[in-house]
């Protein structure tokens, strides 16, 4: 009877029995058999739910009658699951196994209680007191993307490949953001026949056709980038640290002074490259030129990918409301006469004569452009309807006079924007840009976006790596002659 009764304490706290412990019971008459305790078992009202992964936020619920409890593991065999004490389990009449987890390295628990935390992190929507007062998920996942992508390439400044620890982390967690992206479908109608040959017409899940078109890009992208640091793995060329020169140097002064002419002052931690005497030889420059064109056009992909997303997402209406109803005073009356002024306009010529010395003014004068931009599409479109959101903005856009001024202005305002962005390619957000991304509410496109945007900058300075040690073989052969 006592063993019954203990039997029946361990069912109440919630546990179930493993098989082990059914047949060391089943050898006691006084026992109850081991369908008698799965009986049980399942007339208790705790039945503690599985999923079908670690991270129980991307999973989907097991069916409970698919299986018997008997064919269930342990809780002790859970993967990820520390065994329980010693004591709790004595009381609970169970047997602790400590070769379970013996055998796993110290690093797989830290990397777990890592992930544990950044997922809890991204729950609570980055407002650790889980008052409700966090933002957004999708801005969440975004603002994750952005500082892992921080914390695995901030320091990682050289033509070299990454390391293996910080490779793998990257691979890992990237999975997971990317594994919502299975979850994100739309539905579509599809044909399916019964059993008597009838055919009927039914609403089907399938992936969303904008993370299905430009997700497995990315993730090509991504590889593809990977691959081009492993590439360097042995190098003719070698870093100094700024102020510094490496023994195998016999140029002390042109290094300090090769970089100077290729960076800008605020750029003085950046590691300088150093080659030898005689320059790079034929093989190491056209790999390097290789490498470069390859890096390039992966830039310019995932800047059109960027691009794209974010003109997807919709324009905030506070972004909308904080518009001045003038677009002539956003620009000013230097821009606004050129606009104006005769029937062609040439945006490579203005930006020429407005003589930008830095990206912080070419940054300026792109929000002024784009919010003169949509400051006359919203008023070429209130003069044809009563409305002026955006909204009807959109709606209305195709109902437009080509020939209203307002319409042709916003035209030329959106061509020069272009051409200041292809000319400024490192230019960093607009605030419009950085709006769209604060106040988006879609998932799959803040995966998207910050996914693409990342890229685009590991490219960028892969290129401006590759420049850097180009430039100084350049500069080291006419030295020599």
């Amino acid at each position: 009877m006592d063993s019954v009764s203990n039997s029946e304490e361990t069912y109440d706290l919630g546990y179930q029995p493993s098989q082990s412990s059914l047949d060391q019971n089943d050898q006691s008459s006084s026992s109850p058999t081991a369908d008698e305790a799965t009986r049980l078992s399942m007339q208790s009202g705790y039945s503690f739910c599985r999923t079908n992964s670690d991270i129980s936020a991307f999973s989907e619920p097991t069916d409970d009658n698919s299986s018997s409890f008997s064919e269930a593991p342990s809780p002790l065999y859970w993967p990820g699951m520390k065994s329980p004490k010693a004591p709790v389990l004595s009381r609970l009449g169970m047997q602790q196994n400590n070769h379970v987890l013996d055998d796993e390295p110290e690093t797989e628990d830290l990397e777990l209680d890592m992930m544990k935390e950044r997922f809890s992190k991204l729950l609570l929507g980055q407002d650790m007191s889980g008052s409700g007062k966090g933002v957004s998920t999708a801005v969440s996942i975004s603002n994750s993307i952005t500082n892992l992508y921080a914390s695995i390439f901030g320091q990682h400044l050289r033509l070299e490949p990454l390391h293996s620890d910080k490779k793998l982390m990257w691979k890992r967690e990237m999975n997971c953001f990317l594994s919502i992206c299975d979850y994100i479908v739309e539905f579509a109608p599809a044909l399916q026949d019964l059993q008597d040959g009838t055919a009927v017409e039914v609403m089907c899940s399938r992936p969303r056709s904008d993370i299905s078109m430009n997700l497995p890009a990315l993730r090509k992208l991504d590889a593809l980038l990977l691959e081009i640091l492993d590439s360097f793995e042995e190098t003719e060329f070698w870093y100094a640290e700024q102020g510094s020169m490496s023994g195998k140097s016999t140029r002390s002064g042109s290094f300090r002074r090769i970089p100077a002419l290729q960076r800008k002052e605020e750029k003085w931690w950046l590691p300088v490259p150093c080659v030898p005497s005689g320059g790079l030889s034929e093989k190491s420059r056209k790999h390097l030129r290789n490498k470069r064109d390859c890096a390039n056009q992966i830039h310019k992909a995932a800047n059109a990918l960027n691009n794209s997303i974010l003109a997807e997402m919709e324009i905030p209406d506070l972004y909308m409301a904080s518009l001045p109803k003038s677009g002539k005073a956003i620009v000013g009356d230097t821009v606004y006469r050129y606009m104006c002024s005769g029937d062609k306009f040439t945006p490579d010529l203005l930006l020429n004569c407005l003589n930008l010395s830095s990206e912080h003014e070419a940054l300026e004068l792109a929000d002024k452009i784009e919010a003169s931009m949509y400051t006359w599409r919203r008023k070429a479109c209130s003069m044809t309807h009563s409305k002026s959101s955006w909204d009807m903005v959109k709606d209305f856009m195709s109902d437009i006079d080509r020939t209203d001024k307002n319409h042709i202005l916003a035209e030329r305002a959106e061509s020069l924007l272009f051409c200041l962005k292809q000319r400024y390619p490192e230019l960093s957000q607009t605030s419009l840009d950085a709006s769209k991304i604060q106040h988006n509410r879609d998932v799959g496109k803040a995966i998207l976006e910050s996914y693409s945007r990342v890229l685009e900058g590991l490219a960028f300075n892969v290129v401006a790596w590759i420049e850097d040690v180009l430039f100084v073989d350049k500069t080291t052969r006419n030295q020599d002659q």
